[in-house]
């Protein structure tokens, strides 16, 4: 009797998993297996609101192989080592696998295939899982991989994605041992609004995106930066963990058709861009893609404010506290507070992305490290120098304080757009608000873009 093991990575779902399919197509019985994976927490991005939501996905995952004769065998330790026990304790000749863009996942599977050969078996990696489109699949004459989003853009839209494939209707698994299922109330430190993890809330979530016309994909164009309605998908935890398939959500958004689903399929080729980027330069993980030398500030006491939302600009404050209480931000403001930390303050941009991996429920490394440089300039964004001022950014889309005055309750009592400039305020109705004022004004902002840049 064949056995093959399916190693479940970023794609914890049974609907269109063209790696869970090939197992069981090719093998009479699988080992659906997950690894909770020490190397991830020894690097430091097992953060607990992507544990808590994990342990979801897990649940619903262990759930939908049951309801198919199945279930889900999980392991701890170090991936490569797990993985090895479970091959030689079921007989498996071969290993399936999504494949990945981080320079973690390219090691894992390099490590994953020189110790499965030496004992008899193979690998067999997956593209176009994670990802709608795999990394190297289109790329430009002279180069590995695409710097400009457009024309990448253009060649995406023109390439097909491959058929999306029905979930098994049945999965075989051989008699193995494995440990009890993380729970998310085990996971402490987690943000009081994270939301719930798992392949039934993800599907769920987008059939109501997709038949949603006047606050879901039908208005995306025009409400995708609206601050305060559920203007947005809320996908982006189900893409990281792979509950939902990209290659799937961009053939049902082009099915429903019309300028929304064209905005929305827009973003999900960003996602794309920033994957087939990090693969080709694994180093922009850490490293700046495009160096232009620049002198970064580093003030303590000014990084933490920005943490905590006490920047004593509100839209930006309200965006970081947003961020600590659901562990998600809207794109728009992902991009606001990382112009003011890295335009404002100054302050080296890894700052940032480090803060934003401790917290983000859809923490990707592709996507947060490249937005985190396009917003600093040192990414693959033409101007370098653009600059998202705050007030400016507030006025346009938040233009009558109510995303303001929902995370920002020491504003609740000023009216209108005064929300956004409490400077302005006379002193005794400024002390009342015990809300502090701006931690940099204009003139020091110019300095501090002057003095960062002069090594250049």
């Amino acid at each position: 009797m064949s056995v093959a093991v399916m190693l479940f990575t970023s794609d914890l779902r049974l609907h269109d998993q063209p790696a869970l399919c090939a197992a069981v197509r090719e093998a009479d019985e699988v080992v659906p297996l997950f690894v909770l994976d020490r190397g991830v927490r020894r690097a430091g991005f097992d953060a607990s609101n992507r544990r808590a939501f994990l342990a979801d996905c897990l649940a619903a995952l262990d759930a939908g192989l049951h309801e198919r004769g199945g279930r889900l065998v999980i392991r701890a330790g170090e991936v490569v080592e797990q993985v090895c026990r479970v091959v030689v304790e079921s007989g498996a000749r071969v290993v399936h696998i999504a494949g990945g863009a981080s320079a973690y996942a390219l090691r894992r599977e390099r490590r994953l295939r020189e110790a499965l050969k030496a004992i008899r078996c193979a690998l067999h990696v997956h593209d176009g899982v994670v990802t709608a489109l795999p990394p190297g699949q289109v790329t430009p004459v002279d180069r590995d991989h695409f710097a400009v989003f457009t024309p990448y853009l253009r060649r995406w839209e023109a390439a097909g994605l491959r058929d999306a494939v029905a979930a098994p209707r049945a999965v075989s698994v051989p008699e193995l041992a494995g440990l009890p299922l993380p729970r998310r109330s085990s996971v402490a430190g987690t943000s009081p609004g994270l939301p719930r993890g798992g392949e039934p809330e993800a599907r769920e979530r987008l059939r109501r995106w997709l038949a949603d016309e006047s606050g879901g994909i039908g208005a995306y164009h025009q409400r995708r930066d609206d601050l305060v309605g559920p203007a947005t998908s809320r996908l982006s935890a189900h893409f990281h963990f792979g509950t939902l398939s990209a290659t799937e959500v961009v053939q049902r958004a082009r099915g429903k058709g019309g300028p929304g689903a064209d905005a929305f399929v827009r973003q999900l080729a960003w996602r794309d861009f920033h994957h087939q980027v990090l693969a080709a330069r694994p180093g922009a993980a850490h490293a700046d893609y495009r160096a232009r030398g620049d002198h970064w500030f580093r003030d303590e006491k000014e990084i933490t404010a920005w943490k905590e939302g006490r920047t004593g600009s509100p839209i930006v404050d309200a965006a970081m506290r947003q961020l600590r209480y659901e562990g998600w931000l809207p794109n728009r403001t992902r991009m606001l507070v990382a112009s003011y930390l890295t335009k404002t303050l100054y302050v080296d941009w890894r700052v940032g992305a480090r803060h934003f991996l401790d917290l983000l429920v859809d923490g990707d490394i592709a996507n947060n490290q490249l937005n985190w440089q396009w917003a600093a300039g040192t990414g693959t964004d033409s101007r370098p120098n653009r600059i998202l001022d705050p007030l400016a950014q507030a006025k346009r889309f938040d233009p009558h304080g109510e995303y303001v005055r929902l995370w920002v309750p020491e504003l609740e009592g000023l009216a209108g757009p005064a929300v956004h400039q409490p400077w302005k305020l006379d002193g005794l109705e400024r002390a009342r608000l015990d809300y502090p004022d701006p931690l940099v004004d204009q003139d020091e902002r110019r300095a501090r873009l002057e003095r960062g840049r002069s090594l250049h």
